[in-house]
């Protein structure tokens, strides 16, 4: 370990690193060796490596031979500056940066002016004949070290320092004179020394020491942690440490510091983008202790400068083949580049940028759609809080649907309809949503529930309906009796205000002002360019006409899944749904089951005329009959009403009947029970109504000439011979209405993998499916045991402590039930080479999900319409991810 090498130099002529050197080097020391390397001004330092980072974290010390070459670069940065490190006369002074792999900005530690103490401060005075500009550094150091190496707050510091200025009537920090510069100091030793215990150290080489310290252990401060939580940055990756030779923009009026981008990051405009500051060093920039200038100014104040900084960018984004944010200082009118990144950019510049520099060609098709996050094309679907709003949040809960959204609180579904009726947005605000608050739901603004997952039924409609929801916020109590709900010690009435934000689970009280997505000619082109790399086919999950519509604008090529008893809860409909279910025998049921015949025709007419010639994956009723009657405590308190009222009996043995039949279907655990194909088998005659409407619609679009494609699909097989019984049905009832008909149409009778028997004897299974879709959904909670309503009181502090990685109902489990979804695939292809196979369940939108499913051989993935844009990038981004491996 002694031989290994851990520091390496670049700058004045040392060339030891490189950009592709970023694993070991982090983001920073990579890029500030690739600019050394290329001849751009960089002040002369060295890097320590990430793998110091890790084993200092892992053994709390450094590991054998590295202060000895800390030491030899010291060395080699005294030679080229011509200053020695500590030296009073003619001090050498450093910074000491974070450096990540990837750039995280503000979330790690940096110390500047380091090496100053109270003898050298005197020789920088004298040496630079600017009292005033070294004891403004060495105030700058004392801040900067107590805040990041000491943990005295920064605010601490900043007081005082206000104080100062109040009290010699300024505003502004350069007007400071050199004696309340001294003044300052001492009053910022004495913070440490009453915080600490100790004197401020003033040997360097401690210094720099405990600096070093201080910035290996910022990778675990909380805000990096959440920061690489929120982006998947793993952990074990650590930082880099950057130690580099101090210039200082604090000198007078020919310095200066700022930071400027090579393009607009805000729009993706090719115009160079930055603010400055003269006289200032780089925290002031970042602060807004004193107001830039934009960087236009620069090319009036000092030409030259800007003539060289406008070379050295042009010359960076043509290198690195990407937008650039570049940190600079002006020392003496001498210009010196800090760093260079790829600079951060709104999802809308991502794309343009993405799309001009193809047009330019910097890069190839595959890199523009490499360089697009799946997230960003989400934000761009959804519309937005405005970023320059300010707001308290009352609550968080899961972002299960994207999109912000405001309005008035209604708690029930009835009470949405009518306020839509009358203009007025609400949120709708319940407990937990079910099937028969679809219309509410459809009128509200977005949806609020206190309990669910990530695919609880609010989660999955809301997404298919592409309206913002946030479930799970168990942080809000509701009274139905009082109409509010309250967290804490806020109460918030029907009628108020709030606002939601389905992307980061945050409720608001009150309005928060909304900007609208923007869609782009540019996300168009993305789009596109993604659909000629990827082969992964990508549906969506559609129930209604305007899903499907909606989906085949966002490009999906057909339906994974359409939910047919979504199609069942219209006002027209559940009279008829209750009737069949209510019925005492076959014949009556299929009275009622006739009434409902044409509503689903006209249903699925609609479907297949907006997929004319896709695929139309149809899911026959799944869900269990309990959930299309009212609910019990409903009943209950209905009866308890009439009686009170002294309603007619005949009226009251009415709702005592509908309660009575409530409860001979009630189960202890639904989503195991009486649902699915167990419905298919014990009322055949549901399935059969269905399957004849689907061909019947099916029948007539073609005889207008229009390509139809029905898949007719058998949820929660567990057994083969399930399957084949109602397999066996359904070909009987679709042969029959063809003949009736007169038309031929070619479906597909296929089965939803959903239960861990059906995935692990696939290969059965395949011999009467024509295609499977795995229900994900479903499959989760069954290889887990997890109940997705209820899952959200502890899948959150199951990720926060490190249990599991992410929400498993979000992002597909690859360890175990991806392993099934495999084992499904191969078993059920060792029967049926041909067999098509894809995801419908909400893991079809998730960017991770997508590419295990390109990885295992999936046909296609399904998932609700606006997630369709996102799906097609991310299976791009699986081909070319495989492709560089």
């Amino acid at each position: 370990m002694a031989n290994k090498k851990f520091v390496y130099l670049f700058g004045n002529g040392y060339t030891e690193g490189n950009n592709s050197m970023k694993d070991l080097l982090g983001g920073k020391g990579a890029n500030l060796a690739e600019m050394a390397n290329l001849g751009i001004p960089v002040p002369a330092g060295f890097t320590i490596t990430t793998e110091v980072c890790v084993l200092y974290l892992r053994d709390h010390k450094y590991p054998d031979g590295l202060l000895e070459q800390i030491d030899e670069a010291l060395l080699k940065l005294e030679e080229a500056n011509k200053k020695k490190f500590g030296d009073p006369d003619n001090p050498l002074l450093l910074s000491v940066r974070s450096g990540a792999r990837v750039s995280m900005p503000g979330m790690m530690d940096t110390v500047l002016n380091l090496g100053l103490n109270d003898k050298t401060v005197k020789g920088i005075a004298k040496k630079s004949n600017n009292e005033r500009f070294a004891y403004d550094s060495y105030r700058r150091f004392l801040t900067m070290f107590g805040d990041v190496v000491l943990g005295i707050k920064y605010a601490k510091f900043e007081s005082i320092l206000e104080e100062k200025k109040h009290e010699l009537g300024v505003e502004q920090d350069t007007e400071l004179d050199v004696a309340s510069l001294k003044d300052l100091v001492n009053k910022f030793k004495e913070v440490i020394k009453e915080h600490t215990g100790e004197d401020f150290p003033q040997d360097p080489r401690k210094q720099l020491q405990m600096a070093i310290d201080a910035v290996f252990n910022s990778w675990n401060n909380q805000r990096a942690i959440k920061y690489r939580k929120l982006n998947g940055i793993p952990d074990e990756w650590g930082t880099a440490v950057n130690v580099q030779s101090m210039v200082f923009g604090n000198m007078g009026d020919d310095c200066g510091t700022g930071v400027a981008f090579t393009r607009d990051p805000a729009t993706g405009e090719k115009r160079f983008f930055g603010e400055y500051l003269t006289n200032a060093q780089g925290e002031d920039v970042v602060a807004g202790i004193r107001t830039p200038q934009p960087i236009e100014n620069l090319k009036k104040n000092m030409p030259k400068v800007y003539e060289q900084l406008e070379k050295i960018y042009k010359k960076l984004e043509n290198h690195f083949r990407d937008m650039q944010d570049i940190e600079f200082t002006i020392q003496e009118g001498k210009l010196y580049i800090l760093q260079t990144r790829t600079g951060k950019r709104t999802a809308a510049a991502a794309i343009k940028i993405a799309v001009d520099m193809e047009k330019e060609g910097l890069i190839d098709k595959k890199t523009a759609v490499s360089r697009i996050e799946p997230a960003q094309i989400d934000m761009l679907l959804h519309p937005m809080f405005d970023p320059d709003a300010t707001y308290d949040v009352i609550a968080t809960g899961l972002p299960a649907s994207p999109g912000a959204a405001v309005g008035r609180v209604v708690f029930t579904a009835e009470d949405a309809e009518d306020k839509a009726k009358e203009g007025i947005k609400t949120i709708l605000v319940r407990t937990e949503t079910s099937p028969e608050d679809i219309g509410g739901m459809d009128a509200s603004e977005g949806i609020l529930t206190v309990r669910g997952g990530m695919t609880s039924h609010a989660a999955v409609v809301a997404r298919g309906m592409g309206k913002p929801c946030v479930t799970g916020c168990g942080a809000i109590s509701i009274d139905m009796e009082k109409r509010e709900f309250t967290t804490g010690k806020v109460i918030v009435k029907e009628g108020d205000y709030i606002s939601i934000d389905g992307s980061t689970g945050n409720v608001i009280l009150g309005k928060v002002d909304l900007i609208p997505p923007k869609l782009t000619g540019e996300l168009y082109t993305i789009l596109t360019w993604a659909d000629e790399i990827r082969s992964l086919k990508v549906r969506a999950n559609a129930d209604t006409p305007h899903d499907a519509t909606v989906a085949r604008d966002f490009g999906a090529q057909g339906i994974g899944l359409c939910r047919t008893e979504h199609m069942f809860f219209g006002e027209e409909r559940i009279p008829a749904v209750r009737e069949m279910i209510m019925a005492e025998d076959v014949k009556s049921r299929k009275q009622a089951l006739e009434k409902l015949l044409p509503m689903q025709k006209e249903d699925f007419i609609g479907i297949f005329r907006a997929m004319d010639g896709f695929p139309v994956t149809i899911r026959l009723l799944d869900p269990p009959l309990h959930e299309f009657l009212p609910n019990q405590e409903e009943l209950i308190e209905k009866i308890r009403e009439l009686e009170m009222k002294g309603a007619d009996k005949k009226e009251i043995d009415e709702v005592q009947r509908v309660l009575d039949r409530v409860e001979v279907l009630k189960e202890i655990n639904p989503m195991l029970g009486h649902r699915g194909c167990r419905l298919g088998i014990t009322y055949p005659e549901v399935y059969e109504m269905q399957v004849r409407a689907i061909i019947e619609a099916a029948c007539e679009l073609t005889r207008e000439g229009l390509k139809i494609v029905p898949e007719i699909m058998i949820p929660l097989v567990s057994h083969v011979r399930e399957l084949e019984l109602i397999k066996q049905n359904v070909k009987t009832t679709a042969e029959a209405t063809m003949k009736e008909c007169g038309a031929e149409i070619d479906y597909l009778v296929g089965t939803m993998i959903e239960l861990p028997r059906a995935a692990i004897t696939a290969d059965q299974i395949a011999k009467e499916a024509e295609f499977f879709s795995f229900g994900t959904n479903d499959l989760t909670q069954t290889t887990f045991g997890f109940s997705r309503d209820d899952a959200g009181k502890f899948l959150p502090l199951y990720v926060e402590k490190g249990i599991l990685e992410d929400d498993p109902f979000a992002v597909l489990d690859q360890d175990g039930v991806g392993q099934l979804v495999k084992i499904g695939i191969e078993k059920g292809r060792s029967t049926r080479k041909n067999l098509k196979i894809g995801i419908c369940g909400e893991h079809g939108g998730d960017p991770k999900s997508v590419k295990f499913g390109h990885e295992i051989g999936l046909n296609y993935v399904s998932c609700s319409p606006f997630r369709v844009p996102i799906a097609r990038i991310a299976a791009a981004h699986a081909v070319i991810e495989s492709e560089n491996k």
